[in-house]
């Protein structure tokens, strides 16, 4: 399976880690983010790398050049931030079947397999992990609710008033319609094309969303006290990247 892995982003929160090194390349106990990345998504079955890249992207072009662990890279050119939907359509080009996406500043030592298993079921056009957070930070997420059997039917990102507790990961599956929901998405009150929003265009097409409670933790480094945590974290329960 295809994966395609973020990583243009700036990373201004995780200054001054970021000064002079684009985010994907900040360690986290002596390795860098975007290899935990890559690792998490070969270990599942990636056979293809995606990264898309933007600030600083020479960096990261120079350090992995064109293939990691016998995995071959192709590079995306995000030339503008402007919000995941956004990026997820500058991979358009390469993908003709399903793929995972990842986010490149999350941490995980989760049951990313069980996403992978659902896609391949052929019965979802999207499967996610989820988890749940405390009621009082889910406004600062991509909230979702689901269904009785699992499945997402709404889902709306940082709202005011959430609907559940229950936020999205940054470890996805998808067919190539998602690309169709990105390129109709309008951009948000951010001025971002939201993923959250291609989703629920997805949702509200008919098709079919699988939610995938997590087993395990993850991080999302975005700031230098969230590196610390994972670092702390993988010194405490080991190397051990994926739960099969």
């Amino acid at each position: 399976m295809y994966a395609v892995v973020l990583a243009a982003g700036k990373g201004t929160r995780l200054e001054p880690l970021t000064e002079d090194t684009p985010k994907a390349l900040v360690e986290v106990d002596g390795t860098p983010l975007i290899e935990d990345v890559f690792d998490n998504l070969i270990d599942v079955g990636a056979t293809e790398l995606i990264v898309v890249v933007g600030h600083l992207k020479e960096q990261i072009i120079e350090r992995y050049d064109d293939e990691y662990r016998g995995v071959p890279i192709t590079y995306a050119h995000q030339r503008e931030q402007a919000g995941l939907a956004h990026a997820i359509l500058q991979a358009e080009p390469f993908i003709d079947d399903d793929f995972m996406l990842m986010l490149g500043d999350n941490i995980f030592r989760a049951n990313l397999g069980d996403v992978i298993n659902r896609q391949r079921e052929d019965r979802a056009d999207a499967a996610f992990l989820v988890e749940q957070v405390p009621w009082e930070e889910a406004s600062r997420y991509g909230v979702l609710d689901t269904n009785e059997y699992g499945e997402v039917v709404e889902v709306m990102e940082k709202p005011e008033d959430p609907p559940s507790n229950l936020v999205m990961t940054g470890f996805y599956t998808f067919t190539p319609a998602i690309f169709h929901a990105c390129h109709l998405v309008q951009p948000s009150d951010r001025g971002e094309y939201e993923l959250p929003d291609a989703i629920d265009l997805l949702i509200q097409s008919g098709r079919t969303i699988d939610a995938i409670r997590m087993d395990g933790w993850r991080i999302d480094v975005g700031y230098p006290d969230d590196r610390d945590l994972a670092e702390e974290r993988i010194r405490e329960r080991g190397p051990t990247k994926v739960s099969e």
